[in-house]
């Protein structure tokens, strides 16, 4: 019997407790700082001169760590390494592949702090939201540990008198696993894990500017006891590293976390058909998304502009679920607004490492250039309630900002900033609300705040997303309870953590036996 799958709870950090033992953690992590890291091919370390260089975003002369970088001949050795390890792999039993998930989500569980501490350090994450990440961390491997259970015997299909038919899953083979730096812990050990557990082996590109996190869960993996080439870590540049392995004739699969444009060049090139090649292969992908919150005029006003703030500035907006789009139908678009700026206004944007703290910094240079000219953009489509500063002396800060009276047409509404950017449109019906919402080419997440049943009813129906609330945010999706992924150019529709997420990486085979 496969035991029920129970959520891991986030830490209440109003106890004195629970505050010393991040505190802990953060030291736990200063005593690493500026370490060296290999690479991991066929279970052997092996460095290179070639460092990416991980830097603290809120204080960008700290150094992390150094990562060895990988070529194209240290790639095509993790290729080799991962098509041998698949040969023994793939016939492994699947209750063996579910205990090392079940085995790292313990050992993870005991370095919680640590693991939270060293996103807040590396990824800029505030307390609550580093200790989110992490807790999400180990739901995948609990989650994708117990669903494996459930698939391991396949499905029954029907047999004739003298005939026995079996539908049985089986890998895929080869996965490029090619994780983003906005949950790197999280959304990197869930799709790596969900191609191991199911069979294939994969190698491991984790995005360039939180490198460490990825290191130190490989480590975990290890002590788990999966075997060598199973899951190799090859950290490196996209054009070099990432295009040589997602071109390969030995890939079967590309597992892809980032944004639309990216995502669209991988889905692309993993379409050709190589020399040597004999299958097509698949693109799971999760690539962003303009996300709409609307707010009736039957609506808790205040829950309104509590999720609003809390969806748009969490983690500084840079969560392909973050709300990016507010439209209000017109009766209390004031006053939805003036409460949104209030409460904007009161918002400590400072180190993540202070428990104060409610924004950190955002990722980088080119992210902070970016955002700040999305910013001066804001400025000449619409009207600037809030924010709309920065300082990079230091680290990468921003504060958070909200435009009013924007076209929904406007370029911040209509493009991915990935920032602490919120821009506000007004509605005259809910029925052009939902109109307005769906006016993107994006459909991941949304939110419709009302007390009106017929509207709720109506948005399920027509606002086209992937994930859509009532009457809270439009961030925050839990393994297991709301599966996650979004529709059009949000990605492949593939739902992390959720009941089909795994049959993702397996091929169906029918075997059929005469009597």
């Amino acid at each position: 019997m496969v035991q029920p799958y129970k959520h891991e709870p986030f830490t209440d950090f109003t106890e004195e407790e629970n505050q010393k033992e991040y505190l802990k953690g953060l030291q736990t992590v200063n005593s690493y700082l500026g370490c060296d890291y290999d690479l991991v091919i066929g279970g052997e370390k092996i460095a290179t001169e070639a460092k990416i260089i991980s830097l603290n975003p809120a204080n960008k002369q700290e150094v992390i760590g150094r990562v060895s970088k990988a070529n194209r001949e240290l790639a095509e050795r993790a290729m080799q390494a991962a098509v041998e390890a698949f040969k023994t792999w793939r016939k492994t039993k699947p209750e063996m592949r579910a205990d090392v998930l079940f085995k790292a989500a313990a050992i993870l569980r005991r370095r919680k702090a640590e693991f939270s501490a060293l996103l807040t350090k590396e990824a800029g994450k505030p307390w609550r939201e580093a200790d989110a990440d992490a807790a999400e961390a180990i739901d995948f491997l609990e989650y994708y540990g117990r669903q494996m259970l459930l698939h391991k015997d396949g499905v029954p299909v029907q047999s004739r008198p003298n005939e026995f038919n079996r539908y049985d899953y089986i890998p895929l083979g080869v996965g490029i696993i090619i994780s983003p730096w906005n949950f790197p812990l999280a959304i990197m050990a869930g799709t790596a894990v969900a191609a191991i557990v199911a069979g294939n082996t994969v190698l491991l590109k984790p995005a360039s500017a939180t490198p460490i996190v990825a290191a130190k869960f490989v480590e975990i993996m290890e002590e788990a006891g999966l075997p060598a080439g199973v899951l190799n870590f090859v950290p490196g540049s996209g054009a070099e590293v990432g295009d040589y392995l997602v071109d390969h004739k030995d890939t079967r699969f590309i597992s892809f976390t980032g944004s639309r444009e990216v995502g669209i060049r991988i889905y692309e090139r993993a379409s050709k058909v190589n020399d040597g090649q004999i299958w097509l292969k698949r693109v799971i992908a999760e690539m962003g998304g303009k996300d709409t919150m609307v707010v009736d005029s039957e609506a808790d006003l205040e829950l309104a502009a509590q999720s609003i703030v809390a969806s748009s500035f969490g983690f500084a907006g840079q969560k392909c679920s973050a709300c990016s789009r507010v439209i209000v139908v017109e009766d209390v678009y004031d006053q939805v607004l003036e409460r949104v700026i209030e409460l904007t206004k009161g918002l400590t944007v400072a180190d993540p490492a202070s428990i104060t703290t409610f924004m950190g910094p955002v990722i980088d240079e080119n992210a902070y250039q970016k955002i700040m000219e999305y910013i001066e953009i804001g400025k000449q489509e619409g009207r600037l309630v809030a924010g709309g500063t920065g300082d990079s002396s230091k680290g990468y800060f921003i504060q958070p900002t909200v435009f009013a009276d924007l076209d929904p047409k406007a370029r911040i509404m209509q493009e991915e900033i990935f920032g602490p950017v919120v821009g506000f449109s007004k509605a005259k019906t809910f029925d052009e609300a939902i109109e307005m919402a769906n006016n993107t080419e994006y459909g991941l997440t949304g939110a419709v705040v009302t007390k009106n049943r017929y509207h709720m009813e109506k948005a399920r129906e027509d606002f086209h997303v992937g994930n859509l609330y009532f009457n809270r945010g439009c961030t925050g999706a839990i393994v297991g309870y709301q599966p996650f992924g979004g529709f059009n150019m949000s990605g492949t529709d593939s739902k992390a953590g959720g009941p089909d997420y795994l049959l993702l990486h397996m091929q169906a085979k029918t075997t059929s036996e005469q009597f």
